[in-house]
């Protein structure tokens, strides 16, 4: 009987520990914004920030009024996207002579709180906050147009902590205003600065606490993004004068590819195409396909394929382009933030133009299902088949105001904003 109860014992102690250990480990396990959970779009470009979703039964085509309408309320100025977590709505806007962070219920539309987080930010490309917010976890962070990080509480919107980064880093506005949106990567959330002293600093997610800065660059108007290239993850941040490649847990500088635009509108978010990097940009620059080989603690780059000038087959504005199998699809922007924009298929590996729908206009756009949902500085929604064939549109209608904002997708659902109000509409099949 002892013999037994000792065994027992011991089990019980073995049971104890195993459930103490897995207690721990998810205690410890770093916040993210990087998820594909089901309804979840908690940064700009979505789950993996490049602006794909998983999402499937969606609309073919929009009912002849349009695509169904949920809800409709007043938002604000500004230029901030939408992220989308746990059923809330969350977006930077401009009112009333202040910068605001505010939180909506996904469902109805209907207010949950609101954050005032600095004085109104005006400029002449246009008044308001530009950065979106990423939520990860029970936190949420935003960057204003001056250019202040803050970490809010996702619950209620309550500051936690604060920085005045170019104050702190002695750095200076970028010409257009600052739009990092923050990225975070485990324990630590990224912006990119531009400052004297680091293009982009990282902080504790909970303490505030700065962790390091890397490189000398200007701003530029990108967002990083944590990609897999070379090998390895890697922070790759798109600044005024280049690319960079980061650690993130050190903030070393493993490679820099210069990548010079007029006005330092270097904007779209990098991309990874089988291990390389995808840049490109706009002010008739063009774009670039980045091989990185190892060597030692640093990268030795070279050009998959590379397409410069008035020539270039793509030339991304202010929109990051989508990578459908093999495939991308994106804005050609002719001449210096010229009117004249081409919806454009390319083969990412190679470079070579598929086809090219001539002076579709510009906007931005993401991609689900097999399609792209693309909203248009005219108010429109278009829906395209996502084909290297050829241009084939499904649906067309005007839903908003002008916008440059791209949509979020969450539940078969399709939230929009412009300067004065944030639509949701249903996009499920019936």
């Amino acid at each position: 009987m002892s013999v037994t109860r000792a065994l027992l014992g011991d089990r019980m102690r073995i049971l104890l520990g195993v459930v103490i250990a897995f207690a721990v480990t998810i205690a410890a396990k770093p916040i993210t914004a990087q998820t594909d959970a089901k309804g979840e779009w908690p940064q700009i470009l979505g789950p993996q920030r490049n602006g794909l979703s998983s999402e499937m039964g969606l609309l073919d085509r929009f009912p002849e009024d349009g695509p169904k309408e949920v809800w409709r309320v007043p938002g604000g100025v500004g230029m901030s996207g939408l992220a989308i977590s746990r059923g809330r709505v969350l977006t930077l806007v401009q009112r009333k002579g202040e910068q605001w962070l505010i939180s909506l219920d996904a469902t109805s539309g209907e207010s949950i709180w609101k954050t005032s987080l600095a004085p109104e930010y005006l400029n002449a490309m246009g008044n308001g906050p530009r950065a979106t917010p990423t939520i990860a976890g029970d936190y949420v962070f935003v960057f204003t147009g001056e250019g202040s990080l803050s970490a809010h509480a996702f619950q209620d919107g309550k500051q936690l902590w604060s920085h005045n980064v170019l104050k702190e880093l002695s750095g200076k506005e970028a010409e257009y205003g600052m739009a990092c949106s923050p990225l975070v990567v485990g324990n630590q959330v990224i912006v990119t600065t531009g400052a004297a002293k680091g293009t982009l600093v990282a902080f504790e997610t909970k303490s505030g606490k700065q962790v390091w800065t890397a490189g000398k660059d200007p701003p530029g108007y990108s967002s990083p993004a944590l990609l897999n290239v070379g090998g390895r993850e890697q922070v790759v941040a798109f600044t005024g004068s280049s690319a960079l490649g980061i650690d993130p847990a050190k903030g070393t500088l493993l490679w820099r590819y210069p990548f010079k635009t007029n006005f330092e509108c270097n904007i779209t978010t990098p991309l990874e195409i089988k291990g390389n990097v995808f840049l490109s940009s706009g002010e008739d620059h063009g774009s670039v396909l980045l091989s990185l080989k190892p060597k030692a603690e640093t990268f030795e780059i070279g050009e998959v394929w590379s397409s410069f000038g008035t020539k270039s087959v793509l030339r991304n504005e202010w929109q990051t382009s989508m990578l459908l199998h093999g495939f991308l699809y994106g804005m050609d922007n002719v001449g210096g933030a010229g009117p004249i924009t081409h919806l454009t298929c390319i083969d990412a590996a190679t470079g070579e133009r598929k086809w090219q729908q001539a002076r579709f206009g510009k906007g931005n756009l993401i991609a689900a299902d097999g399609k792209l949902f693309i909203s248009t500085m005219k108010g429109e929604l278009v829906l395209v088949r996502a084909t290297p064939e050829r241009y084939e549109e499904l649906s067309r209608a005007t839903v908003l105001g002008s916008t440059r904002q791209a949509p979020a997708l969450s539940n078969g659902r399709l939230f929009l904003r412009d300067e004065k109000e944030i639509v949701c509409l249903d996009v499920c099949k019936p």
